[in-house]
């Protein structure tokens, strides 16, 4: 069985990723766990602003199903056309959601998701890298 390489990201994107997390280390230190997910996201949005960071929020995505588009899915945030972020506020993150964000970055075309789960009491704790 042949195991795909994964090639580097390039430093931009690196510095990118490291920006994202930073932020979302400090949104974390600041409110901690317990608000819901779309409070997370705002705080999040206010950071990477403050940070000169470009991103979309709430991004709609169309699904390719064969020759079909198949229109209704929503991405959290994309930072800088780079990284995508999906951001959480459950007990703990499940298979589900590391799938989940595999599947947009398919769909997008992106390489790097950051899984972020607030919930946690640190967030390296609720921190999940995923890069194709």
């Amino acid at each position: 069985m042949l195991l795909k390489t994964v090639t580097p990201l390039s430093p931009l994107q690196e510095r990118i990723v490291t920006v994202a997390i930073d932020a979302a280390v400090t949104v974390h230190r600041e409110l901690g766990p317990g608000f819901r997910e779309r409070i997370y996201k705002r705080a999040c949005c206010l950071e990477l602003d403050s940070r000169g960071l470009k991103f979309e929020t709430e991004k709609p995505i169309e699904v390719k199903y064969r020759e079909w588009l198949i229109p209704g899915q929503r991405i959290d945030l994309i930072v800088e056309s780079v990284v995508l972020l999906e951001i959480k506020a459950v007990p703990r993150l499940r298979s589900l959601h590391r799938c989940q964000v595999i599947s947009y970055l398919k769909t997008t075309g992106l390489r790097v998701g950051l899984l972020l789960n607030f919930n946690a009491p640190l967030m390296k704790q609720g921190l999940q890298r995923i890069v194709l």
